[in-house]
């Protein structure tokens, strides 16, 4: 077992297990999580005992729902240069874990956001129940959706990636399965089975094929066209002009919630993520992670991250005041500060 009590580690079989431990926080990453979890990754790929690599959670609720951000926020802008070694740290987990060696498998029987999607989207499997609910939310904090979001958000179908790094937009099971968050569909009841078989599995895939089902149709799948009619356009403002058109359509409960969140959301964060989605296609993870490290080096010197998570986290008022009104009021320099590299210097593995 580790030292650190909010991530456990066993061997099991032919696995090596990863358990996050922090339930009452719904397995909200620390920094010390981080660093355990890359440091044992390193032990087992060296390791012949270990054949593959599973990662679950100990909560009923979550698989992970992110990051622990508090803390960020509470440091303020005067110590960006304490807050940021944790991003840096996840940012190299991120991408230790899309390039790892062995199977990775993670386990997801619940919420899984933010940091919780960068610990296990980027795995060779991805294997969700019924409970589970995926969204990249950033936005509503000031935030973007990082942790790799500009490496597979891109490669959703049909700007579902850029819709939901836009929105926040929940998913679940099916939705995730059709998008590619997810590899496989499982029963909630018989993940515990699974994990069991896995263990005692040299070859995964024919277990995983085992437990797996066909999930259904998804409802994402389902409005899909007009997603990509709308959220494929070339700028924010011409999404939301699309968005426009499409009120009093067959199209308009969509495009109103589409509209109404996009507005409470942070506009220079929406802008963003759109930007980020955007230029993040093509690259390789670690250019992505690179240009993430950019954007969260100039987040955590405004206004908008401490404001957001005041309002949702802290205070829960759900009352931002943004640094913009609107997002026709951004100017292309302080957007494109988000892209430059920092002071401190780019992300280095």
């Amino acid at each position: 077992m580790s030292e650190i009590v909010d991530v456990l580690f066993e061997e099991k079989g032919h696995a090596g297990l990863i358990i996050l431990n922090r339930a009452k926080a719904l397995n909200a990453l620390s920094h010390e999580m981080v660093v355990a979890m890359h440091a044992k990754l390193e032990r087992w790929l060296i390791d012949d005992a270990i054949h593959h690599v599973i990662i679950k959670s100990n909560s009923e609720k979550a698989f992970c729902a992110g990051g622990d951000i508090r803390q960020v926020a509470l440091n303020g802008p005067e110590k960006v240069d304490e807050s940021l070694p944790f991003f840096a740290d996840e940012y190299r987990l991120n991408v230790y874990m899309e390039s790892y060696a062995k199977p990775l498998i993670a386990l997801i029987d619940g919420i899984v956001m933010g940091g919780g999607v960068g610990i296990s989207v980027h795995g060779a499997y991805r294997v969700g129940s019924e409970k589970t609910m995926f969204a990249m939310p950033e936005t509503a904090i000031g935030f973007f959706p990082d942790v790799g979001g500009s490496h597979f958000l891109p490669n959703m179908p049909q700007y579902t990636g850029m819709y939901c790094a836009m929105t926040g937009e929940r998913l679940r099971q099916a939705d995730c399965y059709w998008t590619g968050i997810l590899t496989h569909a499982v029963h909630s009841q018989d993940m515990l089975a699974l994990e069991d078989a896995l263990c005692s599995a040299e070859d995964v895939e024919p277990v995983l094929a085992r437990y797996a089902f066909d999930p259904g149709p998804a409802p994402l799948h389902v409005k899909a066209d007009v997603v990509e009619e709308c959220f494929g356009a070339e700028s924010t403002l011409e999404i939301v002009g699309q968005l426009k058109q499409l009120l009093g359509s067959d199209h308009d409960d969509f495009a109103a919630a589409a509209l109404e969140t996009i507005s409470k959301r942070s506009p220079l964060s929406v802008e963003v993520a759109f930007q980020q989605v955007r230029r993040g296609a093509g690259l390789a993870m670690k250019d992505c992670m690179i240009m993430e490290h950019r954007i969260v080096s100039q987040i955590l010197l405004g206004k908008d991250f401490y404001e957001g998570v005041r309002a949702v986290i802290i205070d829960k008022d759900h009352a931002p005041k943004w640094q913009h009104e609107s997002l026709d009021v951004i100017k292309t320099v302080d957007v494109e500060a988000h892209f430059m590299p920092p002071k401190g210097g780019d992300l280095v593995f």
